[in-house]
């Protein structure tokens, strides 16, 4: 299969317009779902036609549905001044099921991707309402979240638009899952105190010391790499680890999300297109439902390789 999508995928264009073209039900065969920590533009949906099923962010005993009732950065705005640690909510079973129930009353089949079951309980939600629809519905758990999370869902349209199946779409997100890093920087640790990760002493020394810790998300967990002192220290530490992955694999997506760090995002974007000439970066201010946890500053590195 691999090689049979690899030879498929040298000829995109041609592909991807012949079914256009033809007005084939094969786009239509493979509907995808997802949610909103996917971190992806509202052009990118459209043009997609990604179905977003979003969560619930809970802050100062308001309610907001994620991405629809309030933005990112008006998010952060309220988190500032906020005493207690937002809280998230995954969608009911029933409101899977329901959009489930309409994307599929063509006969289509349904594949639903989201965010790591370890963060949250949305892919169960999402399978639980899959058991209940009595549908061709297919739930993966992509591992990850953000632009990692978007890698999965866009890669998975492309297949569907050139007529794979969802079985053929799962083994390509496989792959992809394996050969995905997440590398995150923690601009205060305000968020981790609140949410009860660190201690008070903790944090005073980490804040005194303006530390701003960078780890890995693999596994379902956060696993520390390095204690930076500055935002270049941040830079050049990215800069480090993406470049060696540059030189032994081939670069398939790079993505950049962040929480309210604009600036500090389009310099790193920019020391990577010097370092490694790789220039196809996107870069999207993350979901309140992500920001939550890391607080306003955070910025996270993705990208996934063959």
């Amino acid at each position: 299969m691999r090689k049979r999508f690899n030879s498929l995928q040298a000829a995109g264009i041609i592909i991807t317009e012949l079914f256009i073209n033809k007005g084939s039900d094969n786009l239509n065969k493979v509907k995808i779902v997802t949610d909103s920590t996917v971190d992806l533009s509202k052009e990118i949906i459209r043009k997609y036609q990604i179905d977003v099923v979003p969560l619930t962010i809970s802050i100062d005993g308001e309610d907001f549905i994620d991405r629809v009732d309030i933005t990112p950065s008006q998010f952060l705005e309220k988190m500032k001044l906020s005493s207690e640690l937002p809280k998230s909510s995954q969608p009911p079973a029933g409101t899977f099921m329901k959009r489930f129930e309409e994307l599929g009353k063509d006969g289509s089949e349904i594949l639903s991707i989201h965010l790591a079951g370890e963060l949250s309980g949305t892919v169960h939600s999402a399978a639980s309402a899959a058991k209940m629809a009595g549908l061709n519905v297919r739930v993966f758990d992509s591992g990850f979240t953000s632009k990692a999370l978007s890698f999965q869902v866009i890669e998975a349209a492309e297949m569907a638009r050139q007529g794979y199946g969802a079985s053929e779409i799962i083994e390509r997100l496989q792959i992809i899952k394996a050969n995905t890093r997440l590398l995150i920087m923690v601009d205060t640790l305000e968020n981790l105190v609140k949410g009860g990760r660190i201690g008070r002493a903790n944090f005073l020394i980490g804040s005194f010391l303006h530390i701003k810790p960078i780890a890995s998300f693999e596994d379902g967990a956060l696993h520390p790499l390095k204690k930076a002192r500055s935002h270049s220290q941040v830079i050049n530490f990215l800069i480090h680890k993406f470049s060696e992955d540059f030189l032994k694999f081939k670069i398939r997506g790079v993505g950049i999300a962040h929480a309210g760090s604009l600036d500090l995002s389009l310099k790193l974007k920019e020391s990577i297109v010097k370092e490694t000439g790789f220039a196809e970066i996107t870069i999207d201010e993350t979901t309140p439902i992500i920001s939550t946890h890391t607080g306003p500053g955070a910025m996270a590195l993705m990208y996934y390789f063959d």
